[in-house]
């Protein structure tokens, strides 16, 4: 088993989009040899296929945490990563990247002391706290609160309450909307790092900072996208060991034959990310959903128990049985 890096350094070429033998919705493909020159192609022995398949997006997240910076008093050292025992705020962060993202943070080097994540629908927040609790953040050590700031009076005024006045010391803005930077920009603690992470379309987006407060507080503002191929291979390794779990961020299984029309309508399909196994034949289908194909297939009806007994995420066990039931099936 190998995973690939869709990213190569030096290139804009994709492997999967821009290479004629490589595809991204394929069997089986060629990999061209500046792939493998460039260091981006390497053996995978994890237990399950989907945790290669979503460590790119995971890979962001990571080079997100990594990208933000604080400084040292007196000197010109920029220390790189989230600050240790700090405060990390993420706006909008209820999506599949987002869970990625709070999933990451529970474990990394430089833990935080707190999370907080913003959303402005009950439903987005009671799914996230389904699948990362903050139970579950507590075990790590870290304080987890989730905040819906559509029903709140002043959200701004709470959520800087949440840090006893002091601000948070890294902010990650997982939504391209103005009004949510400036809000993220005020929040900053002294020292503090905001790191626009949610890619805007707009060429001309803009929004209005706080620039007393990049002078006087050393507050600073990044943006990130993508990762390195360190980056990756860090998200398939944690994932192996259980210091990540990816599988918060796919909410959709699916094979081959529904790959094309789900990529043409992705903009309707709600949930998080579309996972694809591509040696099977199979409707694109919400994990939840998993027991209405049960009318063809009772098969579906174990497949979905397995579902909910993990929090209603997918996993290994789940992966391994899926193909071995299209195996036996094919045979």
């Amino acid at each position: 088993k190998f995973a690939q890096q869709p990213a190569i350094p030096g290139q804009m070429e994709s492997p999967g989009y821009s290479c004629q033998w490589c595809g991204g919705d394929t069997e089986y493909c060629i990999f061209p040899n500046d792939i493998i020159e460039a260091g981006c192609l390497w053996t995978y022995d994890g237990d399950a296929y989907f945790a290669s398949s979503v460590a790119e997006p995971v890979s962001c997240c990571i080079g997100g945490y990594h990208t933000n910076y604080h400084t040292k008093p007196g000197g010109y050292e920029h220390v790189m990563g989230t600050k240790e025992g700090g405060n990390i705020l993420i706006l909008g962060g209820c999506g599949p990247m987002g869970l990625g993202a709070i999933s990451y943070g529970l474990t990394f080097e430089n833990k935080p002391k707190r999370i907080v994540v913003t959303e402005i629908s009950d439903a987005r927040i009671a799914r996230a706290r389904e699948v990362i609790s903050e139970k579950d953040a507590a075990r790590h050590g870290v304080e987890l609160v989730y905040v819906n700031t559509a029903s709140l009076a002043d959200p701004e005024k709470h959520l800087m309450n949440l840090t006893e006045g002091k601000g948070y010391d890294d902010v990650f803005v997982y939504i391209p909307n103005a009004a949510v930077c400036e809000m993220g920009n005020r929040l900053l603690a002294y020292d503090g790092c905001m790191n626009l992470f949610a890619g805007p379309t707009n060429a001309e987006f803009s929004a209005t900072v706080t620039l007393y407060d990049s002078h006087y507080s050393r507050t600073k503002i990044i943006g990130s996208t993508g990762g390195t191929i360190d980056d990756m291979k860090e998200a398939i390794e944690k994932n192996a060991d259980g210091r990540i779990e990816s599988a918060v961020m796919i909410t959709h299984v699916g094979g081959l034959d529904s790959a094309v029309e789900v990529t043409k309508d992705l903009p309707n399909v709600p949930g998080g990310k579309k996972l694809v196994y591509t040696h099977i034949n199979m409707p694109m289908t919400a994990i939840e959903d998993l027991a209405s194909l049960a009318d063809k297939d009772p098969f579906f009806l174990e497949l979905d128990k397995v579902c909910r007994g993990n929090r209603g995420l997918w996993s290994a066990k789940a992966e391994r049985m899926l193909l071995e039931h299209f195996a036996e099936t094919a045979a």
